[in-house]
């Protein structure tokens, strides 16, 4: 019997009920295709349902389903594209869909490590090789994603209650605007943050969960900056501490600071935008403590 997780059903009940209800159907389909034996209770992620298998050869993994999206519809093209000593490895996949069998990793994540400095370090290191890489032709571009919010701006800013933040986000819009036309063409990760790098016998730590775009790598400095919230406050500055670990990301990175500032604000516009979307009228507290520490705007 297959239990679905509660945050599972909650995050997906009013969306993909279809897909809820196929779910243990998919399991018994992917399991006896790709020759799987489960080994243990199902666990999740925000969006995927991850069931711990081995093949028959011993190999322990992870069977991955989740409903197709645009944002994962590349998923294993994505990972097989980076070098694998930093990425966890694809098994099997269908591409019809994102189903995919996956490297099984150690249940520790980098938002285990005690010293949140030198998880940015290790952070940033993996996000500098990543986004070296070139994408793939098929993928989303962050360019037309900006087109987007550029478009979808005008209707949601009025739904701030504040006229000073519409003033704000109205900046945000415009610095993405001028961005569009060089959005870049590197393969990147969008939500590369510390639970979604995981420790592993191969490598120390193995990134996971991609959901790849085309674009600029300074688009990808955002996640890691409004992670770790608690280490941040914790230092009692909390605004020196987000510049300080913004900072460190573009020593490791060598990303230029004036394009790290728009695409960071082009982050906040698209939370914003998202935010107002479910209703919303004020920017979330954490997203103007970053943009004021960074003096965005």
């Amino acid at each position: 019997m297959i239990v679905i997780p509660a945050e599972l059903i909650d995050a997906h009940e009013d969306d993909e009920p279809e897909w809820l209800a196929a779910l243990p159907a998919l399991v018994d389909d992917y399991t006896a295709r790709w020759e799987l034996t489960r080994t243990g209770a199902v666990l999740n992620g925000a969006a995927s349902l991850i069931v711990p298998v081995v093949r028959t050869d011993g190999t322990a993994a992870m069977l991955k389903l989740q409903p197709t999206n645009d944002e994962n519809f590349h998923e294993a093209l994505a990972l097989r594209t980076w070098q694998p000593d930093d990425v966890v490895g694809v098994l099997e996949d269908d591409p019809d869909t994102t189903t995919i069998l996956l490297e099984r990793l150690h249940p520790r994540m980098l938002s285990d490590l005690p010293d949140h400095v030198e998880a940015t370090k290790i952070l940033a290191e993996l996000l500098g090789r990543l986004s070296a890489v070139p994408a793939p032709a098929e993928l989303r571009r962050l360019s037309d994603l900006a087109a987007e919010l550029v478009e979808d701006a005008p209707g949601l800013i009025p739904d701030l209650a504040d006229p000073a933040e519409q003033k704000l986000i109205q900046r945000f819009a415009d610095q993405v605007r001028e961005l569009i036309p060089e959005a870049g063409d590197r393969l990147l990760h969008w939500d590369l943050h510390y639970d979604n790098v995981m420790a592993a016998d191969r490598q120390p730590w193995i990134v996971i969960d991609p959901k790849p775009l085309a674009g600029d790598p300074a688009f990808e400095l955002f996640p890691a900056l409004n992670n770790r919230w608690a280490d941040l406050r914790g230092t009692g500055d909390l605004h020196q501490a987000i510049r300080d670990r913004f900072d460190l990301m573009l020593d490791v990175t060598g990303i230029p600071r004036d394009r790290a500032l728009a695409w960071t604000a082009g982050r906040i516009l698209q939370n914003v935008l998202w935010d107002l979307e479910d209703e919303e009228s004020e920017i979330d507290p954490v997203q103007r403590e970053i943009a004021a520490a960074l003096r965005l705007g």
